[in-house]
């Protein structure tokens, strides 16, 4: 199997960490090693260095050059432009397929936190004998633990097999960012999954999904693959440039036959750094007596349960504060309830209108 990481996206809920320049899989999070690093290392012991790859846009290349010094060059994928996920993987299954069009390979994301790699690497090694068997697409699903109305919902039907102690099911449905209403009903039925992004098939048989449910999309995608044999690259730019931006979930996804597809129930510990809050989560064990995850040269007084990042050479002190994100960099500070951390998207999007567009 190929492991594709993918390393696009800017990360936005975790502004001002995260920025255009330095997205969030480039910066320190939860450990003294970047989600970049950490999502790698978790290949190494059972992959080979020459079936990992990166994807990412040019904008990326020069920082993971920085980061991952002695990562093949030639196995970093480099999409023409930022146009959403859809575009991105099918661009990476027309390079693969140059290569290895039936060999099954894996799209990881580098904003997963995983307790347990290796309890993930063996759902990989059960969807990859899966693909092989029955030619379907494998995605792996995670047991909900609260409505969530930033992630998508995969619904399980009956469940098709355990191998290796790992539960496999039928495919029955893929629903986007349900609102909160929706997501407390489905957290209520048990029978759907928080979509964990890690879709796994062949280069060729993806394309064949674009063909068939993403006919846009693949005519671009026919003329790209003729463009790369030709070694076009301005063409390739040219047609990838006229690609919808849009996620393969509405693209092609929730358009499937869910005879099409299984899904791994994932038990490995997942989830998704996306936000101040489930940073903190993720970081509360270093809390320190009063509940605070300090990464900062902070001073408090009647503070609690509060999760600060700041600058060594920049003091912060706080009095009465409770359950809040202080964020500090040298050009920004953000404050704000944990709770309303999806909402920094919001200042994000109001930085851009307003032209701030320095600040992002």
């Amino acid at each position: 199997m190929k492991i594709v990481i993918f390393a696009g996206g800017t990360g936005s809920r975790l502004w001002p960490l995260s920025r255009k320049s330095r997205p969030k899989q480039f910066i320190k999070l939860t450990n003294e090693k970047t989600p970049l690093e950490n999502t790698l290392e978790r290949f190494l012991n059972d992959y080979s260095m020459d079936d990992i790859y990166i994807s990412t846009d040019p904008a990326n290349e020069k920082i993971i050059k920085e980061i991952l010094p002695d990562f093949p060059l030639e196995n970093i994928i480099i999409e023409p432009e930022k146009r959403d996920n859809a575009p991105a993987m099918g661009f990476v299954a027309l390079v693969l397929s140059l290569k290895f069009p039936d060999e099954p390979f894996a799209f990881i994301p580098t904003d997963s936190h995983i307790e347990n790699p290796q309890r993930f690497i063996e759902c990989l090694k059960v969807a990859e004998k899966l693909i092989i068997d029955t030619g379907k697409m494998l995605d792996i699903g995670i047991e909900a633990e609260l409505p969530s109305t930033t992630l998508g919902y995969t619904k399980i039907g009956d469940k098709y097999k355990t191998i290796n102690d790992v539960e496999v099911y039928h495919f029955a449905g893929q629903t986007e960012k349900p609102d909160l209403a929706t997501a407390k009903k489905y957290l209520k039925t048990g029978d759907y999954l928080w979509h964990a992004n890690h879709y796994m098939w062949t280069p060729r048989l993806l394309l064949e999904a674009y063909e068939k449910y993403a006919p846009e999309h693949n005519k671009h995608l026919f003329n790209i693959y003729e463009a790369l044999l030709e070694g076009d690259e301005e063409k390739v730019k040219q047609e990838y440039s006229k690609m919808e931006k849009i996620s393969i979930d509405y693209a092609i996804t929730e358009k499937m036959d869910p005879s099409e597809v299984l899904i791994i129930k994932g038990d490995f510990g997942w989830s998704d750094i996306g936000a101040f809050d489930i940073l903190y989560d993720k970081l509360k064990e270093q809390a320190d007596k009063d509940g605070n995850v300090v990464k900062a040269n902070h001073t408090g007084v009647d503070t609690k349960n509060c999760l600060i990042f700041g600058q060594e050479n920049k003091k912060i002190a706080t009095i009465g504060l409770s359950d809040l994100a202080i964020i500090d960099t040298p050009d920004t500070l953000l404050i704000c309830p944990k709770e309303k951390s999806q909402d920094v998207k919001k200042i994000v999007e109001k930085l851009k209108d307003e032209g701030e567009d320095k600040y992002l």
